[in-house]
């Protein structure tokens, strides 16, 4: 499996399925060219000052407060100590509580495209038996990830050989259309007009190939920068994760079964063993007591 770098590891859990996965960015950011703002004369980077309104006066971080602007102008202010107390405990959890039609949801609803892996070999069993799962139904599973204090509606659905979830947008941030188009005109179009335009469409119809376009201010840019570094026209300028405890060895098949109904859930057993009952069964080996404390939070 390719190395890729984790920006957050955890659990997916479908109803008394969980395995540990980890995800990664699904996209680059590396061939990004970064720009900085330099003073021509002094050769000193420019650097943003937060200052006071109308007094131009430089305000210190610890007397900055997050203010909420009113109808009336006014401002409701926040202490640091009264946004925190609102902020989501990240949750380490990614349930899937409903699955929908592949098709159903609006392309406009997705946001941030994110890899899903499972984050050791006992979790690839099952990381795949969802995998397959979801490719047979057609299916995308629908839940909610915590991170950085933002709660995220997520769909997750079959990537080749993988699982992806995309971030998607709550309701409340997508502008219905409908009101956008409203002034666009409804006469009767041209029918000679409507076909000549499917025509020129259906004769450039092909397989979208992404590798086929290129940023061309980005590859002018790069090579302009080449061409002034070469010159010598450079110069100097001044100024200038963590794993949730308690880790689990997970029984797939029994959570599966129990979870479908296809068989009883044993008396006094979650399904699931923990890390400290597989180290009994290893006399060989002898392990600190771990403290408990896991959390499970619901998705």
């Amino acid at each position: 499996m390719a190395t890729a770098r984790s920006f957050w590891k955890g659990h997916l859990r479908l109803a008394l399925v969980t395995i540990p996965i980890r995800l990664v960015s699904a996209t680059a950011s590396e061939d990004k060219i970064a720009l900085h703002q330099v003073d021509r004369k002094s050769k000193q980077r420019i650097r943003y000052q937060k200052v006071a309104g109308e007094t131009g006066k430089v305000v210190p971080q610890t007397d900055i407060v997050q203010g909420y602007e009113l109808d009336d102008g006014t401002y409701v202010l926040f202490e640091p100590d009264e946004l925190d107390k609102l902020k989501l405990s990240t949750r380490h959890t990614i349930e899937l509580t409903e699955f929908v039609e592949a098709c159903s949801i609006d392309p406009l609803y997705f946001d941030k495209p994110y890899y899903v892996l499972p984050d050791g070999d006992v979790a690839e069993e099952g990381y795949r038996i969802i995998r397959d799962a979801l490719k047979a139904s057609k299916k995308f599973g629908i839940g909610q990830l915590t991170m950085r204090g933002r709660e995220n509606l997520i769909a997750m659905k079959p990537s080749g050989e993988g699982l992806m979830i995309e971030t998607l947008r709550y309701a409340n941030e997508v502008r219905e259309a409908d009101e956008i188009f409203s002034d666009i005109g409804k006469a009767k179009l041209r029918p000679e007009l409507i076909e000549m335009a499917k025509q020129l469409i259906n004769e450039r119809t092909r397989e979208f190939e992404p590798g086929d376009f290129k940023n061309h201010y980005a590859e002018a840019l790069r090579k302009l920068v080449k061409d002034k570094a070469e010159g010598g026209e450079s110069t100097e300028v001044g100024g200038g994760d963590e794993r949730p405890a308690g880790g689990t060895v997970i029984d797939f098949m029994d959570a599966l079964r129990r979870s479908t109904g296809k068989a009883p859930a044993k008396s006094g057993r979650s399904g699931t063993k923990t890390a400290a009952s597989q180290q009994k069964r290893e006399p060989t080996k002898r392990a600190k007591p771990r403290a408990k404390g896991k959390t499970r939070a619901r998705g």
